[in-house]
Protein backbone atom coordinates (compact mmCIF):
# COMPACT_ATOMS: atom_id res chain seq x y z
CA UNK A 1 0.00 0.00 0.00
CA UNK A 2 2.97 2.81 0.38
CA UNK A 3 3.83 1.94 -2.63
CA UNK A 4 1.12 2.84 -4.08
CA UNK A 5 0.49 5.69 -2.08
CA UNK A 6 4.17 6.50 -3.16
CA UNK A 7 3.24 6.21 -7.17
CA UNK A 8 0.43 8.60 -7.13
CA UNK A 9 2.28 11.15 -5.19
CA UNK A 10 4.86 10.44 -7.72
CA UNK A 11 7.89 10.58 -5.47
CA UNK A 12 10.22 11.03 -8.25
CA UNK A 13 9.06 14.29 -8.95
CA UNK A 14 9.07 15.61 -6.05
CA UNK A 15 13.19 16.23 -6.85
CA UNK A 16 11.65 19.57 -8.67
CA UNK A 17 10.78 21.35 -5.45
CA UNK A 18 13.85 20.01 -3.85
CA UNK A 19 15.93 21.68 -6.00
CA UNK A 20 14.06 25.27 -5.57
CA UNK A 21 14.26 25.46 -2.33
CA UNK A 22 18.20 24.11 -2.29
CA UNK A 23 18.73 26.60 -4.84
CA UNK A 24 17.15 29.59 -2.40
CA UNK A 25 19.25 27.97 0.57
CA UNK A 26 22.38 27.89 -1.80
CA UNK A 27 21.87 31.56 -2.99
CA UNK A 28 21.26 32.39 1.10
CA UNK A 29 24.70 30.83 1.87
CA UNK A 30 26.14 32.39 -0.82
CA UNK A 31 25.08 36.29 -0.03
CA UNK A 32 24.80 35.56 3.68
CA UNK A 33 27.01 33.27 4.93
CA UNK A 34 24.28 31.56 7.13
CA UNK A 35 21.49 28.68 7.41
CA UNK A 36 19.08 28.75 9.70
CA UNK A 37 18.49 24.99 9.66
CA UNK A 38 15.21 24.71 11.67
CA UNK A 39 13.06 27.15 8.85
CA UNK A 40 15.11 24.82 5.98
CA UNK A 41 13.73 21.93 7.53
CA UNK A 42 10.34 22.99 7.97
CA UNK A 43 10.25 24.81 4.11
CA UNK A 44 11.25 21.83 2.78
CA UNK A 45 8.45 19.58 4.41
CA UNK A 46 5.64 22.47 3.96
CA UNK A 47 7.15 22.47 -0.02
CA UNK A 48 6.89 18.91 -0.72
CA UNK A 49 3.75 18.57 1.12
CA UNK A 50 1.76 21.50 -1.40
CA UNK A 51 3.92 20.12 -3.85
CA UNK A 52 2.86 16.15 -3.21
CA UNK A 53 -0.98 17.75 -2.81
CA UNK A 54 -1.62 19.21 -6.65
CA UNK A 55 -0.31 15.79 -7.73
CA UNK A 56 -2.70 13.80 -5.61
CA UNK A 57 -5.40 16.71 -6.65
CA UNK A 58 -4.32 16.57 -10.29
CA UNK A 59 -4.43 12.14 -10.06
CA UNK A 60 -8.15 12.64 -8.52
CA UNK A 61 -9.55 15.48 -11.36
CA UNK A 62 -7.82 13.46 -14.14
CA UNK A 63 -9.72 10.43 -13.13
CA UNK A 64 -13.05 12.02 -13.00
CA UNK A 65 -13.13 13.79 -15.75
CA UNK A 66 -12.04 10.36 -17.75
CA UNK A 67 -8.60 11.71 -19.01
CA UNK A 68 -6.45 9.06 -17.41
CA UNK A 69 -8.90 6.21 -18.65
CA UNK A 70 -8.80 8.21 -22.51
CA UNK A 71 -5.14 8.44 -22.72
CA UNK A 72 -2.11 5.66 -22.77
CA UNK A 73 0.33 6.08 -19.82
CA UNK A 74 4.01 6.41 -19.76
CA UNK A 75 6.43 7.08 -16.96
CA UNK A 76 6.12 10.74 -17.70
CA UNK A 77 2.70 11.19 -18.64
CA UNK A 78 -0.79 9.99 -18.62
CA UNK A 79 -1.46 9.75 -14.86
CA UNK A 80 0.32 7.25 -12.53
CA UNK A 81 -2.63 4.73 -13.21
CA UNK A 82 -3.04 4.21 -9.48
CA UNK A 83 -7.65 5.28 -9.78
CA UNK A 84 -7.95 3.59 -13.19
CA UNK A 85 -6.46 0.51 -12.24
CA UNK A 86 -8.40 1.02 -8.71
CA UNK A 87 -5.39 0.61 -6.76
CA UNK A 88 -7.12 3.45 -4.24
CA UNK A 89 -10.46 4.91 -3.66
CA UNK A 90 -10.48 8.13 -5.64
CA UNK A 91 -12.51 9.86 -2.56
CA UNK A 92 -9.02 8.59 -0.61
CA UNK A 93 -7.02 10.37 -2.96
CA UNK A 94 -8.82 13.18 -2.90
CA UNK A 95 -8.76 13.54 1.01
CA UNK A 96 -5.03 12.89 1.04
CA UNK A 97 -4.55 15.63 -1.43
CA UNK A 98 -6.65 18.26 0.84
CA UNK A 99 -4.95 16.70 4.03
CA UNK A 100 -1.58 18.00 1.89
CA UNK A 101 -2.83 21.24 1.21
CA UNK A 102 -3.76 21.96 4.81
CA UNK A 103 -0.05 20.90 5.86
CA UNK A 104 1.67 22.75 3.34
CA UNK A 105 -0.81 25.57 4.49
CA UNK A 106 -0.55 25.04 8.01
CA UNK A 107 3.50 25.18 7.72
CA UNK A 108 3.48 28.32 5.56
CA UNK A 109 1.08 29.84 7.78
CA UNK A 110 3.60 29.61 10.63
CA UNK A 111 6.12 31.78 8.39
CA UNK A 112 3.21 34.21 8.15
CA UNK A 113 3.43 34.78 11.54
CA UNK A 114 7.51 34.53 11.77
CA UNK A 115 8.16 36.45 8.59
CA UNK A 116 5.45 39.08 7.58
CA UNK A 117 3.01 39.10 4.90
CA UNK A 118 5.67 38.79 1.94
CA UNK A 119 5.14 34.91 2.68
CA UNK A 120 1.44 35.47 3.45
CA UNK A 121 1.39 36.82 -0.85
CA UNK A 122 3.39 33.44 -1.33
CA UNK A 123 1.01 30.87 0.80
CA UNK A 124 -2.51 32.62 -0.56
CA UNK A 125 -1.12 31.93 -4.38
CA UNK A 126 0.26 28.29 -3.59
CA UNK A 127 -3.12 27.41 -2.00
CA UNK A 128 -5.22 29.26 -4.99
CA UNK A 129 -2.89 27.16 -7.74
CA UNK A 130 -3.18 24.18 -6.53
CA UNK A 131 -6.27 23.53 -5.80
CA UNK A 132 -7.66 25.32 -9.25
CA UNK A 133 -4.46 24.03 -10.81
CA UNK A 134 -6.12 21.00 -12.39
CA UNK A 135 -9.45 22.39 -13.57
CA UNK A 136 -9.61 26.39 -14.22
CA UNK A 137 -5.73 26.51 -14.95
CA UNK A 138 -5.09 23.78 -16.99
CA UNK A 139 -8.59 24.28 -19.37
CA UNK A 140 -6.86 27.98 -19.59
CA UNK A 141 -3.80 27.39 -21.20
CA UNK A 142 -1.69 29.04 -18.43
CA UNK A 143 -0.33 25.17 -16.59
CA UNK A 144 3.01 26.33 -18.17
CA UNK A 145 3.24 29.75 -17.02
CA UNK A 146 1.86 28.69 -13.49
CA UNK A 147 4.34 26.18 -12.74
CA UNK A 148 7.39 28.30 -13.65
CA UNK A 149 5.41 31.32 -11.29
CA UNK A 150 5.49 28.56 -8.72
CA UNK A 151 9.33 27.33 -9.19
CA UNK A 152 10.31 30.84 -8.87
CA UNK A 153 8.22 31.54 -5.55
CA UNK A 154 9.54 28.64 -3.82
CA UNK A 155 13.09 30.24 -4.19
CA UNK A 156 11.87 33.86 -3.55
CA UNK A 157 9.69 32.33 0.02
CA UNK A 158 13.16 30.41 0.90
CA UNK A 159 15.10 32.86 0.50
CA UNK A 160 12.82 35.36 2.12
CA UNK A 161 12.69 32.71 5.16
CA UNK A 162 16.30 33.15 5.70
CA UNK A 163 16.88 36.34 5.11
CA UNK A 164 13.80 38.73 5.22
CA UNK A 165 14.54 40.51 1.96
CA UNK A 166 13.69 39.62 -2.18
CA UNK A 167 17.16 39.94 -3.91
CA UNK A 168 17.73 40.14 -7.98
CA UNK A 169 19.57 36.91 -7.34
CA UNK A 170 17.02 34.82 -5.83
CA UNK A 171 14.57 36.16 -8.37
CA UNK A 172 16.73 35.25 -11.23
CA UNK A 173 17.48 32.04 -9.79
CA UNK A 174 13.94 31.24 -9.51
CA UNK A 175 12.84 31.96 -12.67
CA UNK A 176 15.61 29.69 -13.84
CA UNK A 177 14.21 26.93 -11.56
CA UNK A 178 10.94 27.40 -12.86
CA UNK A 179 11.27 27.63 -16.39
CA UNK A 180 13.01 24.25 -15.58
CA UNK A 181 9.85 22.87 -14.65
CA UNK A 182 7.72 23.60 -17.01
CA UNK A 183 9.93 22.94 -19.68
CA UNK A 184 9.14 19.13 -18.35
CA UNK A 185 5.59 19.82 -17.97
CA UNK A 186 5.04 21.32 -21.42
CA UNK A 187 6.88 18.32 -23.37
CA UNK A 188 5.02 15.77 -21.19
CA UNK A 189 1.58 17.07 -22.64
CA UNK A 190 2.48 16.16 -25.99
CA UNK A 191 0.84 12.47 -26.00
CA UNK A 192 -1.63 13.67 -23.96
CA UNK A 193 -2.79 15.90 -26.80
CA UNK A 194 -5.92 13.76 -27.77
CA UNK A 195 -6.89 12.94 -24.59
CA UNK A 196 -6.91 16.32 -22.86
CA UNK A 197 -8.31 17.97 -26.24
CA UNK A 198 -11.86 15.89 -25.76
CA UNK A 199 -12.24 16.66 -22.53
CA UNK A 200 -12.27 20.18 -22.37
CA UNK A 201 -8.69 20.62 -21.75
CA UNK A 202 -6.46 23.57 -23.09
CA UNK A 203 -2.69 22.84 -22.73
CA UNK A 204 0.05 25.53 -24.31
CA UNK A 205 0.95 22.50 -26.91
CA UNK A 206 -3.06 22.18 -27.22
CA UNK A 207 -3.54 26.13 -27.59
CA UNK A 208 -0.51 26.64 -30.44
CA UNK A 209 -0.80 23.21 -31.54
CA UNK A 210 2.17 20.11 -31.90
CA UNK A 211 4.24 21.23 -34.90
CA UNK A 212 4.33 24.99 -33.72
CA UNK A 213 4.86 23.55 -30.00
CA UNK A 214 8.20 21.87 -31.01
CA UNK A 215 9.17 25.22 -32.09
CA UNK A 216 8.12 26.65 -29.01
CA UNK A 217 10.12 23.89 -26.80
CA UNK A 218 12.93 25.97 -27.18
CA UNK A 219 11.72 28.70 -25.89
CA UNK A 220 12.24 27.29 -21.92
CA UNK A 221 16.00 26.46 -22.07
CA UNK A 222 16.95 29.66 -23.83
CA UNK A 223 15.00 31.60 -21.14
CA UNK A 224 16.57 29.29 -18.47
CA UNK A 225 20.40 29.26 -19.83
CA UNK A 226 19.71 33.57 -20.79
CA UNK A 227 18.91 34.28 -17.30
CA UNK A 228 21.87 32.30 -15.89
CA UNK A 229 24.11 34.26 -18.39
CA UNK A 230 23.02 37.17 -17.18
CA UNK A 231 23.34 36.41 -13.97
CA UNK A 232 26.75 36.12 -14.62
CA UNK A 233 27.63 38.83 -17.02
CA UNK A 234 25.77 41.21 -14.03
CA UNK A 235 27.66 39.43 -11.82
CA UNK A 236 24.56 38.07 -9.69
CA UNK A 237 25.99 34.76 -9.55
CA UNK A 238 29.75 33.11 -9.73
CA UNK A 239 31.52 31.57 -12.59
CA UNK A 240 30.95 28.63 -11.64
CA UNK A 241 27.42 27.93 -11.92
CA UNK A 242 29.01 27.71 -15.72
CA UNK A 243 28.64 23.84 -14.44
CA UNK A 244 25.11 24.09 -15.18
CA UNK A 245 25.45 24.19 -19.00
CA UNK A 246 27.36 20.90 -19.02
CA UNK A 247 23.64 18.75 -19.94
CA UNK A 248 22.88 21.05 -23.01
CA UNK A 249 23.58 18.39 -25.29
CA UNK A 250 20.61 16.76 -23.53
CA UNK A 251 18.08 19.23 -24.46
CA UNK A 252 19.26 19.81 -28.13
CA UNK A 253 18.51 15.63 -28.47
CA UNK A 254 15.47 15.83 -26.84
CA UNK A 255 14.42 18.70 -28.83
CA UNK A 256 15.51 17.32 -32.27
CA UNK A 257 13.55 13.77 -31.08
CA UNK A 258 10.78 15.82 -30.65
CA UNK A 259 10.40 17.65 -33.31
CA UNK A 260 11.12 14.44 -35.33
CA UNK A 261 8.55 12.35 -33.29
CA UNK A 262 5.92 14.71 -32.81
CA UNK A 263 3.29 12.89 -34.33
CA UNK A 264 4.14 9.54 -32.61
CA UNK A 265 3.59 9.63 -28.93
CA UNK A 266 5.27 6.19 -28.88
CA UNK A 267 8.58 7.54 -30.10
CA UNK A 268 8.22 10.39 -27.87
CA UNK A 269 9.73 8.56 -24.44
CA UNK A 270 13.11 9.19 -24.99
CA UNK A 271 12.92 13.24 -25.94
CA UNK A 272 10.76 13.49 -22.77
CA UNK A 273 13.28 11.78 -20.25
CA UNK A 274 16.10 13.37 -22.16
CA UNK A 275 14.06 16.52 -20.92
CA UNK A 276 13.29 15.49 -17.54
CA UNK A 277 16.90 14.28 -17.11
CA UNK A 278 18.07 17.54 -18.74
CA UNK A 279 15.95 19.89 -16.07
CA UNK A 280 17.19 18.26 -12.70
CA UNK A 281 21.03 17.75 -13.61
CA UNK A 282 20.96 21.43 -14.52
CA UNK A 283 19.06 22.88 -11.37
CA UNK A 284 21.39 19.91 -9.08
CA UNK A 285 24.53 21.52 -11.25
CA UNK A 286 23.36 25.47 -10.61
CA UNK A 287 23.20 24.63 -6.90
CA UNK A 288 26.42 22.98 -6.81
CA UNK A 289 27.69 25.71 -8.78
CA UNK A 290 27.02 28.22 -6.73
CA UNK A 291 28.38 26.29 -2.92
CA UNK A 292 31.40 26.20 -5.37
CA UNK A 293 31.24 29.66 -6.01
CA UNK A 294 31.82 30.48 -2.23
CA UNK A 295 35.04 29.16 -2.15
CA UNK A 296 37.01 30.95 -4.62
Amino acid sequence: MITVWLRVIRIRFLLASVIAVSVGLAINWNLNGSIDFFSAVLTFAGVMALHASVDLLNDFWDYKRGIDTSTKRTKMSGGTGVLPEGLLKPSSVYRAGIAFLIIGGAIGLFFVFTDGWMIAVILAFAIFSIYFYSTKIVDSGLAEFFVAVKGTMIVLGTYFIQSNQITTEAALGGIIVGVLSSLVLFIASFPDFEADKSKGRKTLVIAVGKQNATLVFWVFPIVSVGCLIFGIVLQLFPTSVLIALVPIPLIILAGMGLRKNYKNSDLLFPSMSKTLMYSRLTGILFVIGILIGIYP
